[in-house]
């Protein structure tokens, strides 16, 4: 399954990554930060109920800290790095497509990280619903941002042979301005 195909002025083209592989590095990431997180709160939490409430929380501030610093420093995480895709800053589109052109993906600035506020900022959009989990009908509200979330990256997808008109953005890449691309080998 290939992505959609871009490339900047005087950059080597670039490709969007695939859901799958989004799917991928936030399972590695969650694993990765949540299993430490939750064996630490077993040990130290003896009461399942409240280590149930705690839980969430914790996770979140975990991987708010933990994915914020390494996207800000290098626009990939561990989970980003096996699925061999990266966080990059969206570059200003160059003005809007012509009437009955297809509007294509924007180009990205592959050099320019996200950076510390837009990483944050990016992070903390998807961390908030699960540190909210525990609280009853506001983790129905979460669970309805994961339904729209997954909507938005799915979005840009087309059938083979048509041409990639969305940016695969989840709710949090289009509130930082920021895309995800597949790393190139090497």
């Amino acid at each position: 399954m290939g992505g959609a195909a871009y490339a900047a002025p005087g950059a080597v083209e670039q490709v969007l990554a695939e859901p799958g592989q989004r799917l991928v590095a936030r399972i590695v990431d969650t694993l990765v930060v949540g299993l430490p997180v939750v064996m630490a709160l077993r040990a130290a939490v003896p009461d399942a109920t409240v280590e149930a409430a705690l839980a969430p929380p914790l996770v979140a501030a975990a991987l708010l800290l933990y994915e914020t610093v390494q996207l800000a420093l290098w626009g990939r995480t561990l989970g980003k790095r096996f699925a061999g895709i990266e966080v990059v800053r969206a570059a200003p589109r160059k003005g809007p497509a012509g009437p009955g052109e297809p509007e294509g993906p924007p180009t990205p600035d592959p050099a320019r990280r996200p950076g510390f506020v837009r990483s944050l900022a990016r992070t903390a959009v998807y961390t908030l619903p699960i540190a909210v989990r525990p609280v009853p009908v506001v983790s129905l509200v979460a669970a309805v941002f994961w339904v729209v979330n997954a909507g938005a990256i799915l979005e840009g997808l087309r059938a083979k042979g048509e041409p990639a008109r969305g940016r695969r953005q989840a709710v949090h890449d289009r509130l930082a301005d920021t895309l995800v691309i597949k790393r190139p080998a090497g």
